[in-house]
């Protein structure tokens, strides 16, 4: 007996061990990452662990890339697929990849782990994905790690250690949010929550930030709180609804879709003095500013679909082209806006009818050498030139 309680504490200390030097791991490459880099993962929710594709070695090419979408309803998303499918219909003209396809479940998990499941029986050489759960689809991750496919998440990381997620620490977003009605209202304010879809992982994260604002701030309250699915026509009908049944003055609209145009007009029709507006700039959203200015009052980010797209495709070429990345979740920083800044954001094409239109940042939200810094044997992205990047005007 005594000799298996000292069996015990001896496996229970090599395991102390060995979680320990895993966590000093994690830290020493975080905090070899560029400051900029470095900065992304204070207090992000996500869990970073080691990559678990040190030892992965790509298949012949051509390569068959597939990917897996939770939900096309929205101009974002439908931006996301467009723009992964012009950087990967490169590599399909130059003989890297044979064929690029999509799925798309319609928020339904379910259906996005049964599209998964055949995609891995498609012998996929790798799969890119805007996760519909944090948590339902790890097994069909696991299922494809097991296959040799490496499964790589953007716009929402997902908890299986099998994962590549290329996320950004939306929590900090929501809190920075939050934070900045709080800076823009010192003597308090009145706060419409607007939410994506509920359940998303990034709405999650968000919700997060923004509740840890909120109790360092008081003097902000929170009015009432929708779901405007990240979609235009949810939204400005949850915001309509809102508006009618509290007549009492709201301040500020926390929101953190690309939907800010339509609660701005939604205000405007009820007769309601313009909120600040948080969330990710749109071209529509511009137009809406630049013809009605006393009306649009915003401080946010670009949260946009084209980086996301952009990111994710530079983190699966590379891994495809032998590339090891050092973590499981890649934070990407996400380029703040002001209302200063829209001037410099807005193009002639960006109307409030522009739903389709997201601007593009001026540099590269990622350069190729902080992105280089993830990978323990780096070098440029195949296929990926930022000055190629369309126009938001071009068609």
């Amino acid at each position: 007996m005594t000799g298996m309680i000292r069996g015990l504490l001896a496996a229970t200390a090599l395991a102390s061990l060995a979680t320990t030097a895993f966590a000093q791991d994690v830290q020493g490459v975080i905090g070899g990452l560029p400051t900029e880099l470095k900065a992304q993962y204070d207090g992000a929710p996500q869990k970073v662990l080691p990559s678990a594709w040190e030892n992965f070695t790509a298949p012949p090419k051509p390569w068959k890339w597939c990917h897996s979408e939770s939900y096309q309803g929205n101009p974002w998303r439908v931006t996301v697929t467009k723009e992964l499918k012009r950087l990967v219909d490169g590599l399909i003209a130059d003989g890297t990849v044979s064929s690029f396809e999509v799925s798309d479940s319609n928020n339904d998990a379910s259906q996005q782990i049964n599209q998964i499941r055949a995609f891995i029986d498609k012998k996929c050489s790798i799969i890119t994905s805007i996760p519909g759960s944090a948590t339902a689809l790890d097994d069909a991750i696991d299922a494809a790690a097991k296959a040799g496919i490496p499964f790589i998440t953007a716009a929402g990381s997902v908890t299986s250690p099998n994962a590549i997620n290329v996320d950004s620490n939306y929590a900090r977003w929501g809190y920075d949010m939050m934070t900045a009605i709080g800076k823009a209202q010192p003597d308090g304010a009145s706060i419409l929550l607007v939410e994506g879809i509920a359940g998303h992982p990034i709405v999650v994260q968000e919700r997060q930030g923004a509740d840890k604002a909120l109790a360092e701030n008081p003097k902000l309250k929170i009015s009432r709180n929708v779901n405007g699915n990240w979609t235009a026509n949810v939204t400005k009908t949850v915001v309509l609804q809102a508006i009618a049944t509290n007549p009492a003055p709201i301040d500020a609209v926390w929101t953190t879709g690309s939907e800010s145009r339509v609660v701005a007009e939604a205000f405007a029709e009820a007769g309601r003095p313009a909120p600040l507006i948080t969330g990710s700039i749109t071209g529509d959203a511009l137009g809406y500013w630049k013809a009605n200015p006393d009306k649009y009052r915003f401080e946010g980010h670009a949260v946009l679909p084209h980086w996301t797209a952009q990111t994710l495709f530079r983190v699966g070429e590379r891994m495809l082209d032998g590339q090891k990345p050092k973590l499981n979740t890649l934070l990407i920083p996400i380029p703040p806006v002001h209302t200063a800044d829209l001037g410099a954001w807005y193009k002639d094409c960006m109307t409030a009818d522009a739903v389709s239109i997201f601007p593009i940042p001026p540099t590269d939200p990622m350069p190729e050498e902080w992105l280089d810094a993830y990978f323990s044997n780096p070098a440029p992205t195949k296929g990926w030139d930022y000055s190629k990047v369309p126009d938001a005007c071009a068609k």
